[in-house]
């Protein structure tokens, strides 16, 4: 089979994700990685690795050529966030959550608002994305946000939950019901709100188990004025538009995972060639040396998945949303579980604060619950498979 071969397409990354792999690598390290502890401990935003990012384009590297972006494909975007990952995961929702907030307008908006908000992103303005609320977030579609006509405006009221980088972007996808007598799930719409409107504020920062630096807040819209212009797409459009973005943002969750889990390998493949007990070094045990392998094994498995799924979504392939939904789930549950086991190589010491694997293992577990529990995945992975839209090969 030649080099060139579409089937090779999918598995082999090019000279140019390569290239951009490293130049990633070489900015985490550099100006991500030394500030993670800190930023963990203090739960502070990683505005070091934001600068970095924006300087060097990679804190929203999926904006076409067209807004002033440099128009990463999908796998290149998510090695991006991999590679980020591996030395903060908070900073690495930095490029994640810009293309979550972003992807509606890039799928479903007018070229206006591509033009009016896109360059911006580009230029260092983050964008989040507003979907769940305190009583709706698996079942999205039983949201009480609502946007009411008003003349030539929308006025939004009620509040959204778990929003990633509150209060640090400045714009945001909002979903909202703006026909409440539609069917269900029918009758919700899509807006792209701004830090600035009046009436719209923000919670507390909820205190958080790992991603620390990333702050988590409420997005509380008190009677928000939003011009009819910054609807995303067709009224009652909105729901439809919030799955297919998750189609294709899983993916990078899926990436996410991946560095984490490849960052907790590392530091435990360093430790146990070094840490000696009964005159030798731990990594000459066969039972480190079997846990180190399936680690490897699983880590591995997991990120060819993201990256088939990645290819998928550049695509936009029919089966997206099977390979979107396994690429979370399998890296997610992943990651979980390679950095609980790096915990373990290291011993009493993993458990201190000290080293970054507990700070890891603590980041890994919201991969396995945002963009949809892996439960929800799995349910999504069901039903593709039971309405034929995904075959075995």
């Amino acid at each position: 089979m030649s080099d060139t071969s579409p089937a090779q397409d999918w598995f082999r990354t090019t000279d140019d994700h390569e290239e951009l792999r490293a130049a990633v690598r070489d900015l985490v390290a550099d100006k991500v990685t030394p500030y993670a502890a800190e930023v963990d401990d203090s739960a502070s935003y990683p505005q070091a690795a934001h600068d970095a990012l924006v300087s060097s384009d990679f804190h929203a590297p999926h904006v076409p050529e067209a807004y002033d972006g440099v128009g990463a494909d999908a796998l290149a975007t998510c090695i991006v966030i991999e590679e980020v990952a591996r030395g903060c995961a908070s900073s690495s929702l930095i490029p994640a959550v810009n293309k979550l907030g972003s992807l509606p307008v890039m799928l479903g908006g007018s070229e206006d608002l591509k033009q009016r908000y896109l360059p911006r992103l580009v230029a260092g303005e983050g964008f989040s994305y507003g979907l769940s609320e305190r009583d709706a977030g698996s079942d999205t579609a039983s949201m009480r946000t609502r946007a009411t006509a008003d003349g030539e405006d929308y006025v939004l009221s009620g509040q959204k939950s778990w929003i990633t980088n509150a209060g640090v972007s400045e714009f945001y996808t909002v979903l909202a019901v703006t026909d409440p007598e539609a069917p269900r799930g029918k009758g919700i719409s899509a807006f792209v709100v701004e830090k600035s409107d009046e009436g719209f504020t923000f919670g507390e920062k909820e205190r958080k188990l790992g991603i620390k630096g990333s702050p988590t807040r409420e997005l509380l819209f008190d009677n928000v004025r939003i011009p009819a212009d910054r609807m995303i797409g067709e009224p009652g459009t909105g729901l439809q538009l919030a799955l297919r973005t998750l189609d294709h943002t899983r993916v990078t969750i899926g990436a996410q995972a991946v560095g984490i889990a490849q960052g907790a390998l590392d530091f435990a493949l360093g430790y146990v060639q070094e840490r000696q007990q009964f005159g030798k070094h731990i990594s000459d045990f066969q039972g480190i040396q079997f846990m180190l392998a399936d680690m490897a094994m699983k880590l591995e498995a997991a990120r060819q998945m993201v990256y088939v799924a990645a290819a998928k979504s550049e695509r936009n392939d029919a089966d997206l949303p099977f390979f979107g939904a396994a690429a979370k789930c399998l890296a997610s549950d992943t990651a979980m579980e390679i950095t609980v086991d790096a915990v373990q190589l290291l011993g009493g010491y993993g458990y201190t604060q000290d080293f970054p694997v507990e700070r890891m293992m603590r980041d890994a577990k919201i991969t396995q619950i945002y963009e949809g529990t892996n439960q929800v995945q799995r349910l999504v992975m069901a039903r593709q498979l039971l309405a034929g839209k995904h075959n075995a090969r």
